[in-house]
């Protein structure tokens, strides 16, 4: 039923690979496409922005069939012409799910130096050099010019190229954050649509790609569930497969001692769980916890009882968690930034923390892979610390049109903070995290549109904060429901969390 594997200490390094979606390049002539869209009328599903990009004319009049000219009919509206793929590329693609992070003056544009705005977005992408130091050593560019040779050599397909993320995360655990944030990836149209354009050479005026790719609208769904293999250096925890109960949420907590004489230093945690998992997570103990709350080895301590009432026993001990990591992806991998590493004492124990969600008729089964891959002590610069920013006062009345809550918290000492992800439930319809404080006072530094899947945002160059200043939390949720919804634990009350990682110089 559970498992823990303590690896001996060793390091394996991964060669980097490019994998290309395809290599075939579209050009189909200019009057080719106007005839193609004329037979389309512009209105098919994969086509209905396209309008916005469309200018110029080709006007047709038309006769009165009346000898009087006075009742002659006005020309028709003008049947605009493509203009060109980047301007598809401007306006599909960035204008609707980059600019808003991407526009001068946003914290976002400034740590990746990187606006996206139609008026500066084609010479800020192309034959520039990425912001990120590891894609700048790796000798990428954003956007190349020589065609074939430019896509394993571009930073901006690395970033939105979703299908290929096992690679992305494997072999560029510097690279950061897949692309767009926050958002789900593009459309498996919308990416063969870039990919074509680069192996064109990503020229600026022309069309050089079949506009019909759009019309695919799929996008990359992560594969199914599979086992993690065991950490060449490190620890494996494994639990499951459990049943859970037709329409029920089952969370439990699960103490798994490490048995462990000496401290781990974690430098990358991978997570895998089977489909219906809304988080996991590790807590260790608090070092005040009294005697009697520490649990039992390997024991499954249910949040509620079959009937869904709360088990007063199990929850007594929350408040004398700290959280190590987790997350609410299916898969996740993570990688701390270089000579930066967590610290696991000796003779340490997680209580492992699951949470499924079945609404279904049929019984679904859960099951929960966590890796932690250790590093020497010599590896080590700086030791990662938790962050923990918690907001426990919610109350949101019955059909309250939609407002957003606010909760600042300030820390007493200067950090660097390279990791921030949030965590809220299913009436969350937008979180926002802003500095709060100092020269960079409002300016926004993350955003989540997703409850189920937040991003998780690698923050590189750190954020500092100094003492004094802090993080402002704001989350906006819709309660359509006939009662007032408060903190819980069930997927359908609400929390207000920040989780994320800092150090301190």
């Amino acid at each position: 039923m559970s498992a823990v594997r303590l690896a001996s200490l060793a390091r394996s390094d991964t060669s980097s690979q490019y994998l290309l979606i395809s290599t075939a390049i579209t050009a189909p002539a200019q009057s080719m496409e106007m005839k193609r869209l004329q037979s389309r009328g512009l209105i098919s599903e994969g086509m209905r922005t396209i309008h916005r990009i469309l200018i110029g004319s080709m006007t047709c009049l038309f006769a009165s069939a009346c000898s009087d000219s006075s009742n002659s009919l006005e020309p028709e509206p003008q049947e605009p012409e493509v203009t060109s793929t980047w301007d598809v590329i401007q306006t599909v693609i960035l204008d609707k799910n980059c600019v808003e992070c991407h526009v001068a003056g946003a914290s976002f544009a400034t740590q990746s130096d990187l606006v996206l705005t139609s008026n500066v977005a084609y010479s800020q992408l192309i034959n520039r050099t990425p912001n990120n130091p590891t894609a700048r050593a790796d000798g990428l560019t954003l956007v190349g010019t020589e065609g074939l040779a430019s896509v394993g050599k571009s930073f901006l397909w690395e970033k939105i190229n979703a299908p290929n993320q096992a690679h992305y995360f494997d072999d560029h655990p510097g690279y950061g954050a897949l692309m767009p944030l926050g958002k789900p990836p593009l459309t498996n149209g919308e990416l063969e649509f870039v990919l074509q354009w680069i192996l064109a050479g990503a020229p600026s005026s022309g069309n050089v790609v079949d506009l019909g790719l759009l019309d695919d609208t799929e996008r990359y769904e992560a594969p199914e569930f599979e086992p993690l293999p065991v950490p060449t250096s490190g620890v494996q925890f494994h639990l499951g497969p459990w049943d859970v109960a037709p329409n029920f949420e089952r969370e439990f907590f699960y103490y798994e001692p490490l048995n462990n004489d000496q401290p781990l230093f974690v430098n990358r945690v991978d997570m895998a769980m089977r489909p219906g998992s809304h988080h996991l997570i590790l807590y260790d103990l608090s070092d005040n916890i009294p005697e009697i709350l520490v649990p039992e080895p390997q024991v499954f301590r249910e949040i509620r009882d079959a009937n869904g009432n709360y088990i007063p026993s199990t929850l007594m001990i929350t408040s004398h968690l700290n959280f190590v990591t987790g997350t609410q992806w299916p898969r996740m991998t993570y990688h701390y930034p270089p000579g930066v590493a967590m610290r696991i004492p000796a003779d340490a124990g997680f209580d492992i923390n699951a949470h499924y969600v079945n609404r279904s008729s049929e019984i679904i089964q859960g099951e929960i892979y966590a890796n932690l891959h250790t590093v020497d002590s010599s590896q080590v610069e700086h030791v990662a610390e938790r962050l923990f920013m918690k907001n426990p006062w919610i109350s949101t009345s019955l059909q309250m049109r939609p407002l957003p809550l606010n909760k600042t918290f300030v820390v007493d000492k200067k950090v660097q903070i390279f990791q921030l992800f949030s965590h809220a439930h299913e009436h969350m319809t937008e979180f926002r995290v802003f500095i709060d404080g100092g020269p960079r006072d409002g300016e926004l530094v993350y955003i989540a549109y997703d409850w189920e899947h937040p991003p998780i945002l690698e923050l590189n160059p750190t954020l500092t904060l100094e003492a004094g200043q802090g993080l402002r939390l704001q989350a906006t949720y819709n309660n359509d429901t006939n009662s007032t919804i408060n903190f819980g634990f069930l997927s359908s009350d609400e929390m207000m969390i920040l989780f994320g990682a800092y150090y301190v110089d």
